[in-house]
């Protein structure tokens, strides 16, 4: 923990004991009365710089607290004022509570029962110690009751392990809301990636595939320049893809300021029978545009990977009321073998781009032959 972090937390703590402290010393009425201060500051020192090294503080603290017992039976003068039957003041009782709590709330389960009974060890010996000094006469007067003070110490042994016990229970269920922020926004991301993995390269490598396919089949079909472009078009796909991972910027396609030509330019790379058709009459925005580019680009290449004997492919763009509506139809027989096999998350990435737009999806297969894909997205 930094000290800037310490100080923030543990204001409260220091400006508490700072004012019993001050509070305790207008009690001193002997001049040896106060090298108790010296002793109750550093031990309210040690209690407030615990949470850095909680068990080292608790080790200090029951050390420092056995030491000032001792250097005050020496001098014969009783600590003032008394909380216990002697020895201990509020401002030393309070410090060792608030590190046993601390302590509990910071360490090792082992480390918080070691600590704690370290620092119960220290105050009992503080009080055995101080014991002698406080004349018969006083005790007489004030007519103390053990058992009460024994209760009293118990109350506040169990209000300061309650206290840690408390904390640690929320520093834990802040932890966990932490670890599952962290892990969604994590699994966000690699959905995002798996999507334009799956959108882009995937499209590319079809044209390969498909291309590969038709030159096998007519052996004086030239499909090696189609092969070079798609290729080309897939590591510049991945070095984007790598950039962003780099950089942090929002990965897709490099969407125009006309989406009619991104369209259009789209069912030509495609090559496919493909018939446009667009009634735009609301301005898109940038960033729905790029995705709406994404949807026809899996479309048709679903189209091209899982259909044969495809006579057209019908692409319509209209917008009505501030909605988009997208639709990509084709007539094609479904094959039994999709092109470079199928991983099955086309439909689902459409899907949940088009989810966290605000948008509906639909997708399924025509009559008599051919699938449909329909989304419609909200433009504001």
């Amino acid at each position: 923990m930094n000290w800037r972090l310490l100080a923030k937390r543990q204001w409260p703590l220091a400006l508490s004991l700072a004012g019993i402290v001050i509070a305790e010393t207008g009690s001193i009425d002997t001049p040896s009365g106060w090298w108790q201060v010296p002793g109750v500051l550093v031990v309210c020192a040690i209690s407030v710089l615990a949470p850095r090294r909680p068990f080292d503080a608790a080790l200090a603290a029951a050390f420092a607290i056995v030491c000032v017992a001792i250097y005050m039976r020496l001098l014969g003068v009783p600590i003032e004022p008394h909380f216990f039957l002697s020895g201990a003041s509020i401002s030393i009782t309070g410090a060792a509570m608030a590190t046993v709590a601390i302590l509990v709330r910071e360490s090792s389960h082992w480390r918080a029962v070691a600590g704690t009974l370290l620092v119960i060890a220290a105050m009992i010996a503080m009080e055995v110690i101080g014991w002698p000094i406080v004349s018969e006469l006083e005790y007489r007067r004030w007519e103390p009751d053990p058992s009460s003070y024994l209760f009293g110490a118990c109350i506040m042994l169990v209000l300061a392990i309650g206290t840690g016990l408390y904390f640690r229970a929320r520093d834990n269920e802040r932890a966990s809301q932490l670890a599952a922020s962290v892990a969604a926004a994590q699994n966000s991301e690699r959905m995002a990636l798996a999507r334009e993995l799956h959108d882009v390269v995937a499209h590319y490598v079809t044209a390969i595939v498909v291309h590969a396919r038709a030159g096998q089949l007519n052996r004086e079909f030239d499909v090696l320049p189609g092969i070079e472009a798609s290729g080309n078009e897939a590591l510049t796909a991945m070095r984007r893809l790598v950039g962003t991972l780099r950089d942090g910027e929002s990965t897709g396609p490099a969407a125009s300021s006309s989406l009619v030509d991104d369209v259009r330019a789209l069912a030509a790379e495609s090559e496919l029978p493909v018939r446009l058709s667009f009634d735009l009459r609301d301005a898109v925005p940038q960033e729905l545009a790029r995705s709406v580019l994404r949807l026809v680009q899996e479309s048709l290449t679903n189209t091209q990977k899982h259909a044969f004997s495809v006579s057209s492919v019908d692409v319509s763009l209209s917008s009505s009321d501030g909605v988009l509506h997208l639709a990509v139809l084709d007539d094609g027989v479904a094959s039994g073998v999709p092109v470079g096999g199928s991983g099955g998350y086309g439909l689902v990435g459409m899907r949940e781009r088009v989810e966290l737009l605000g948008g509906t999806f639909s997708a399924g297969r025509r009559e008599p032959t051919g699938w449909t894909v329909r989304a419609d997205l909200p433009i504001s």
